[in-house]
């Protein structure tokens, strides 16, 4: 008798277990039946936009998560580079991927030069993101040119912002190696470092507003966008179809010392996967994303600008089937 009354107390337990606050299971049967699937969304940092749109995205298709038996989870990381392979290895069943390093990753160009991703898959793209230049006023830098003999992070090994970096000045003609100081840093920490005086610029590519921006908007040390000269941005949009012209917003930064938007040039933020996580996941995801449209566009101020249509843009890897499956219900990608 004791050794029943101990089971049926183990099973009690292990049901009891299940149970979220409010009595909702999560790792078992819902309302559908199914087993319960989890999903993790690769971002960025904490202080850039990939972190709050992952967020974004995640919180819309958690609202469904007794319906769907599909939860997500956030995870920061160290950005594009980084989301592409974690996806490649089943680390990661989403990420945040610069349109650039996505079509990079898929054709075996840059960080993945002879090594084609050819498991990347994309589902759809989000905001546009400017490849910003921060600079202190008192560092005298009012032109790519003058980022020579200074000292300038370009973002740590893996980030967008470096390549984005790297491409700017080989159109620029500097050499990052031997005609500027170059450091590998966090974009959350340079904002920080620009205002100690340890370093004069910093590049991070990004949707904005932005909240290292304002953070070194805001310190004593005035800052301001040093704008990339026409020439550059045509070079680089006539050579790279991921590339196009953008513009810096000053109104959420009134510390800056600009007094118009900067011009400088820019890639799209894209929500990939790999070809190996199932139909049914994607296409859940990407439907409750688009159906919810509106309320992603409140959810962050990067968002406002979405539109369905503009949300096919910037994609070089093929469509998941599950993206697709949705995109051609709907009418916007022909059978």
């Amino acid at each position: 008798m004791k050794k029943w009354l101990g089971l049926v107390f183990c099973l009690v337990f292990a049901l009891g277990c299940q149970q979220e606050e409010g009595g909702q299971q999560v790792d078992g049967a819902e309302k559908t039946g199914g087993a319960m699937r989890f999903v993790t969304i690769g971002t960025g940092g904490v202080t850039g936009v990939y972190y709050p749109v992952g967020g974004a995205i995640s919180k819309l298709v958690n609202a469904k998560r007794q319906e769907l038996n599909l939860r997500t989870t956030v995870e920061s990381t160290g950005g594009s580079v980084f989301n592409v392979n974690a996806l490649m290895n089943g680390d990661l069943e989403l990420g945040v991927v610069q349109s650039d390093l996505q079509y990079q990753a898929y054709q075996g160009k840059g960080e993945w030069d002879g090594q084609p991703q050819e498991k990347l898959r994309a589902m759809f793209a989000l905001h546009p993101e400017a490849v910003t230049i921060i600079a202190a006023v008192d560092a005298n830098i009012n032109g790519v040119e003058d980022l020579k003999e200074k000292i300038v992070n370009i973002g740590a090994p893996g980030t967008g912002q470096r390549v984005n970096a790297m491409d700017l000045f080989r159109v620029a003609g500097i050499d990052a190696d031997s005609e500027l100081t170059a450091e590998g840093i966090k974009p959350a920490e340079a904002a920080g470092m620009l205002q100690d005086g340890r370093i004069d610029a910093y590049f991070y590519t990004v949707g904005h507003p932005n909240g290292s921006v304002k953070e070194a908007a805001a310190g004593t040390r005035q800052i301001k966008f040093v704008p990339v000269a026409d020439q550059y941005v045509e070079k680089l949009t006539a050579e790279q179809p991921y590339y196009a012209p953008a513009d810096i917003p000053i109104e959420p930064y009134p510390g800056v010392s600009n007094e118009e938007p900067v011009p400088t040039f820019g890639v799209k933020a894209t929500i990939c996967t790999s070809s190996e996580v199932p139909e049914e996941v994607i296409y859940n995801i990407t439907k409750t994303t688009f159906e919810n449209l509106d309320q992603l566009q409140t959810l962050h101020p990067a968002l406002e600008v979405l539109t369905k249509e503009n949300m096919l843009q910037g994609l070089s890897a093929p469509f998941h089937p599950g993206a697709e499956k949705y995109f051609k219900e709907i009418g916007l990608i022909q059978e």
